[in-house]
């Protein structure tokens, strides 16, 4: 647990003013082995900030760190194995949990691709320009569950801990769902409409949503 230098000032600050450790460890304001220590490290160095645990000592230098971040950033697919053993070829012994917590240093995260359509250069500026040039709205509709989620949930917890009411995703089996749609052009976003609960766009509402919301939009985009 980390004892911000607030919380440590006001410990030493209740300290000075006669209270033991006990005292101040009931007040609720940090646990009572880390009051302790923080008062005896006043007493020995008078100070109120943490004395830094020497620890194991950095098996990289920068510049091999800033090598690492370059074979990451050149392809952002490539495994934490992989990178060990370019890493490995550059002169460096690590491993490929070295290599995941040198990455997570530089900011790094390890995340879910996210899926798009696969679009030439050619394709990207053909599509851009008739968005630019012609009178083009694009509209879609998407549903929406009002409980849980239709897709993964990741959370931190321990082997043993799979069940543990706080680590669990709760699921229903018939949750309520909302259909909305929209659309948008060049010159900005459209009107946003929201069908009633659990009610799909099928037929008779897509033709009511073209007509009563699309066409009165076209004028202003």
């Amino acid at each position: 647990m980390v004892i911000s230098k607030e919380t440590r000032g006001v410990i030493i600050a209740l300290h000075k003013n006669g209270l033991t450790g006990k005292s101040i460890a009931a007040r609720k304001i940090a646990p009572q082995s880390k009051i302790y220590c923080i008062i005896k490290n006043f007493k020995e160095r008078g100070s109120i900030v943490a004395k830094k645990a020497p620890g194991r000592p950095r098996k990289t230098s920068k510049h091999q760190d800033r090598l690492l971040k370059v074979f990451q950033l050149r392809d952002r697919a490539t495994s934490s194995a992989e990178l060990a053993q370019e890493w490995q070829q550059a002169g460096v012994s690590a491993s490929a949990r070295t290599v995941r917590r040198a990455v997570l240093e530089q900011g790094l995260d390890s995340r879910r691709a996210a899926k798009k359509p696969l679009l030439s250069r050619k394709n990207i500026r053909d599509r851009l320009i008739l968005c630019k040039r012609g009178k083009v709205i694009f509209s879609d509709e998407s549903p929406f569950r009002l409980f849980g989620t239709s897709g993964k949930q990741l959370v931190r917890r321990r082997q043993v801990e799979r069940y543990h009411q706080s680590r669990l995703m709760p699921t229903v089996k018939h949750p309520e769902t909302i259909h909305v749609w929209g659309c948008f052009s060049a010159k900005g976003v459209g009107s946003l409409t929201v069908l009633p609960k659990n009610t799909a766009m099928n037929k008779k509402w897509y033709q009511n949503v073209l007509r009563e919301q699309l066409l009165p939009t076209v004028p202003e985009q």
